[in-house]
């Protein structure tokens, strides 16, 4: 799937990630709980390098609870710290609090031996468009920082934040790469709206969200649109949905690009159930 997609702000921002790095103590970085792995920015691992890290599965609610455990488990065995995170659940923002208290604990004893007595613990917020770092953010500041909309692009601009627990934010833009070297992750993070939709051939994408969710969710995608769909025949489910949700053009045509766009408005809000795009056994 081609798409041009790499804005000139996104470079901005990587720039300015590589200079602001040495400025922060370790890296929270944001990935979707339905695709961990996709939403990993490649880039970004490169930039890294040696920065303590913990990585946050967002969107724990929209996700499969199943797979999500084992996402968990598979970056645990990475030696990277990992939380799945719903936003609104106090709990989930505890424990991210928590966690950034142990890295805070460390730098507080290297520091003791350098003889500094005091230091504000700072921590740089990454991860792709859309996947929910402003509205952690105005959780973990307990007020109304950063915009926030399910849409990616809302950020534009770094800037610090004194959050609970007493250290500091940084928060950047999301950042995609120039190129999916492999076409399935363009597919996973288009479908979960990362990328604008006006960039992308949202029929293919549907066409794909739809195929997988009948290979792995049948029973959620049939009960939504209350109709059997066949896997092998997309035009026929198409214009099934599309019947059953009334995306229909004078004269009773199936309007394809309005089916595309209530499938994966479904998929984005959870109106399909609990559904993870990527899984660790694949």
């Amino acid at each position: 799937m081609s798409i041009q997609w790499f804005p000139g702000h996104m470079a901005k921002a990587q720039r300015e990630v590589k200079e602001q790095l040495k400025h922060v103590d370790f890296v929270m970085e944001l990935v979707d709980a339905r695709a961990p792995q996709s939403s990993q920015n490649p880039i970004l691992q490169d930039i890294l390098q040696q920065k303590p890290k913990m990585v946050l599965l967002m969107k724990k609610d929209l996700a499969d609870d199943q797979e999500t455990n084992k996402w968990l488990s598979y970056f645990k065995e990475s030696n990277l710290p990992a939380i799945a995170v719903d936003v609104n659940n106090k709990s989930d923002l505890q424990r991210v609090i928590q966690t950034a208290k142990q890295f805070e604990a460390e730098k507080a004893t290297t520091f003791h031996a350098k003889g500094i007595k005091s230091h504000v613990i700072r921590a740089m917020i990454l991860g792709i468009p859309n996947v929910g770092k402003s509205s952690l953010i105005n959780r973990l500041a307990n007020k109304k920082i950063t915009k926030t909309g399910g849409r990616p692009g809302i950020t534009r601009h770094q800037q610090w934040i004194k959050v609970k627990g007493g250290f500091e934010i940084l928060d950047t833009p999301g950042i995609l790469w120039p190129k999916f070297e492999d076409e399935q992750v363009g597919y996973r993070l288009a479908a979960l709206g990362t990328i604008k939709d006006h960039l992308t051939p949202l029929q293919d994408v549907a066409a794909y969200a739809i195929k997988y969710m009948m290979t792995h969710y049948p029973n959620q995608l049939e009960s939504r649109y209350e109709t059997e769909l066949d896997i092998d025949d997309m035009w026929e489910t198409f214009i099934a949905i599309g019947k059953k949700r009334g995306a229909l053009e004078s004269g009773g045509r199936v309007n394809f690009d309005k089916v595309a766009e209530i499938v994966l408005r479904d998929l984005r809000v959870g109106k399909l159930g609990k559904i993870t795009l990527e899984r660790v056994d694949e």
